[in-house]
């Protein structure tokens, strides 16, 4: 059974070349900390790690990163565009319907969607903004 043999071409060759030098440099890197690893000491001796600093976690610490990096995950998301055809003469949100009843103020959909067809984003919206105000710097 024969093999088909792809035609070469000079960007294959570029790219294969190119992952040879980044292999050929990880190599150099991990050679050079291992042996700079194995300098201070005996030959061939290890240094010691501090085996009880790696193995203690601090709970409190890890919860606090851990909300620190999703606040700034989801800090500009609050600020999106909700509606992607606010504003255009296609938006479906714009078409708002309402009523008024004898002298009661005047009721209708604008009241829920005008945030949106305004171009508003969650932080602009009247109940969740200002949750996400205080959740989300």
């Amino acid at each position: 059974m024969a093999r088909h043999a792809e035609p070469k071409t000079p960007r294959r060759g570029l790219l294969f070349k190119a992952g040879l030098g980044v292999t050929a440099a990880g190599a150099a890197v991990l050679g050079a900390s291992a042996a700079a690893q194995a300098a201070p000491g005996a030959p061939g001796a290890a240094v010691p790690l501090p085996v009880d600093s790696l193995t203690r976690t601090d709970a409190g610490a890890a919860g606090a990163g851990a909300l620190t990096g999703v606040t700034h995950g989801l800090g500009p998301l609050t600020r999106l565009q909700l509606d992607p055809l606010a504003k255009t003469g296609v938006d479906p949100l714009a078409n708002g319907i309402g009523t008024q009843v004898a002298d009661f103020k005047p009721v209708g959909t604008d009241l829920v969607t005008g945030h949106l067809t305004e171009g508003g984003a969650v932080a602009d919206l009247p109940v969740a903004g200002p949750l996400t105000q205080k959740l989300l710097p």
